[in-house]
């Protein structure tokens, strides 16, 4: 790709790793993640940030990848699903897994990242809370059933 803007040295943490690559300031954050370094958890739905399906973290922030360009990410912490789950099967992942909160599975991991953003925010949500939290995420297969009832066991699960 051919292109006049000007390439710099991104220098972030990946999921623990120290990154620094070259690109242009204004790629997308997914298509680092998924094309540069091959970390394909982090899905490409929409592109507008609308679906939450490339949600991941920065700084312990929840972030549409599709939406956060290169430049924003210098310096930054970025988690992704591959990066949450790390030495096994996170506990909110098994809750997904436990409850059923999943069909397809393409929505998944940003599901996941967003109540990990939410339960490190807050480990007690209301409902309200845990709808908020939710509301970025679109799931095109389910009834939000067992979404709802494995967040809620990740809380129980949190609890101890």
């Amino acid at each position: 790709m051919i292109s006049s803007e000007t390439s710099y040295t991104l220098d972030c943490d990946v999921n623990g790793e120290p990154v620094s690559m070259k690109v242009q300031p204004s790629r997308r954050l997914l298509f680092i993640l998924r094309d540069d370094l091959q970390l394909t958890g982090t899905k490409r739905s929409c592109e507008i940030g609308r679906c939450g399906a490339c949600m991941v973290l920065m700084d312990g922030k929840p972030v549409n990848a599709c939406l956060t360009m290169a430049y924003q990410c210098a310096g930054k912490k970025i988690t992704s699903i591959e990066g949450l789950s790390g030495r096994g099967v996170h506990p909110i992942q098994q809750a997904f897994l436990d409850e059923g909160g999943f069909q397809c599975g393409y929505c998944t991991p940003g599901m996941v990242i967003s109540t990990k953003a939410l339960l490190d925010d807050n480990p007690r949500p209301c409902k309200a809370e845990v709808e908020e939290a939710l509301s970025g995420n679109l799931c095109r297969c389910t009834g939000y059933g067992g979404i709802l009832r494995a967040v809620y066991k990740a809380i129980e699960t949190a609890d101890g």
